[in-house]
């Protein structure tokens, strides 16, 4: 029978310090009204600015949820996939931090850098791993510390009010089935590198001298950019196109699919693609508004 991919369990986990759109007042010129009617969030989960935590303490709490429902041990993991935009350190990978948290010695580790797709990236390359026989059980860990990164002023606003801080981890295992209506049953991934400079972090970089200096602090080009326009004109032209390719390999429509979940960006992207694929509302899952995410 062929090998199926399939999901034993998820795990999720923020920091419990919230940041309110009234909180941001303090440090940028902004508006609860300002941000609701751009993103549609009200508030978002940062690490506390007095704790040591990175982006694989908080991939470990999510972690110790799923491996507990999972019914798994650190030791039945044959590969640990972890991404991030906000890893730790420059280098090496929050993955193998995991791992060492983990209590592990020498079980794989890889990272990614996928950003926004970084979770469909994975989950491909997880069912690539399973299906191949590479891997029999993979802990897969999506984890953010966004906002040690953040420009916390009027400059960055258009970034800093849309990001937060969290971890997912999924556990995912190959099993034999007969049915190909079983586990993953596709991805699709796409790439457009014309368009990479309308939303990055241009240093600390390894192509330019200095890769960091007094001068580039103070400019802000530590901090994310964005041309938000043309983001969310790609998001909301891309998002559609993804989804309809999919089920077109799939062979599903809207009216097959019982839950639809976006990227938790930008509410109005959201709305937008709900309403190109004609979503009915009891159909897709938003928590935007809050970031909250219960166990």
């Amino acid at each position: 029978m062929p090998i199926r991919s399939i999901i034993k369990s998820t795990g999720r986990y923020v920091p419990p310090e919230i940041i309110t759109n009234q909180d941001l007042t303090q440090w940028m010129e902004t508006s609860d009204e300002w941000i609701q009617q751009r993103t549609g969030i009200k508030q978002r989960h940062w690490v506390s600015k007095d704790g040591n935590i990175g982006s694989s303490d908080l991939g470990y709490e999510a972690s110790k949820i799923a491996l507990d429902r999972a019914g798994w041990r650190p030791e039945d993991i044959d590969l640990i996939i972890f991404a991030t935009l906000s890893p730790d350190y420059y280098f090496p990978g929050s993955g193998a931090l995991l791992q060492r948290k983990l209590g592990l010695s020498t079980t794989p580790a890889l990272d990614i850098r996928q950003q926004c797709s970084g979770f469909i990236y994975g989950l491909n390359i997880a069912d690539a791993y399973l299906r191949t026989e590479l891997a029999k059980k993979i802990l897969f860990v999506g984890a953010e510390v966004h906002s040690a990164g953040l420009d916390i002023s009027t400059r960055g606003r258009d970034v800093a009010v849309l990001f937060g801080d969290g971890a997912a981890a999924v556990c995912l295992e190959a099993e034999e089935h007969d049915s190909d209506q079983v586990g993953i049953l596709a991805a699709t991934t796409h790439c457009q590198g014309e368009h990479a400079e309308e939303l990055l972090a241009e240093y600390p970089s390894f192509r330019k001298k200095p890769s960091l200096s007094p001068e580039i602090l103070a400019e802000g080009l530590q901090h994310p950019r964005m041309q938000g326009k043309a983001v969310f004109k790609h998001a909301t032209r891309r998002m559609p196109e993804a989804a309809k390719k999919i089920m077109e390999m799939t062979g599903l429509t809207v009216e097959d699919i019982d839950l639809v979940i976006p990227h938790q960006a930008n509410l109005r992207i959201n709305q937008m693609v709900q309403k190109q694929l004609e979503i009915p509302d009891n159909k897709i899952f938003n928590n935007i508004e809050s970031m909250a995410i219960p166990r």
